[in-house]
């Protein structure tokens, strides 16, 4: 599964800078550039704990699921790229985390 390169510190998922939630959700339907995305799967730290430790899976995250139907590397609802970068300033919601991977088709 692509790896998920992840600059937001506080997502409870981030672990040294990779993504270990069992499944990330990349939303935005009509985006134009990587702000208009987001990451559905940003839980907070500071309310959820440290979430890195995932029993379902053996490694980092191993679906990446994109409804981001104009980005060029959305293949049917999953994302095309080995690796993708999710990143965001002040994180404190969903919304705030985009895909900055997504090229507009």
């Amino acid at each position: 599964m692509a790896e998920i390169n992840c600059s937001v510190n506080n997502c409870s998922h981030n672990k040294s800078g990779v993504c270990y939630s069992n499944r990330v959700n990349i939303g935005g339907l009509n985006s134009c550039c990587s702000e208009d995305t987001c990451c559905g799967s940003f839980l907070d730290k500071n309310l959820y704990s440290d979430l890195t430790n995932n029993t379902n899976a053996s490694g980092s995250c191993d679906a990446l699921i994109c409804k981001v139907e104009n980005c060029k590397y959305n293949c049917n609802s999953l994302c095309d790229l080995p690796c993708i970068s999710v990143g965001g300033d002040d994180v404190k919601i969903y919304s705030e985390a985009h895909c900055q991977s997504f090229q507009e088709k």
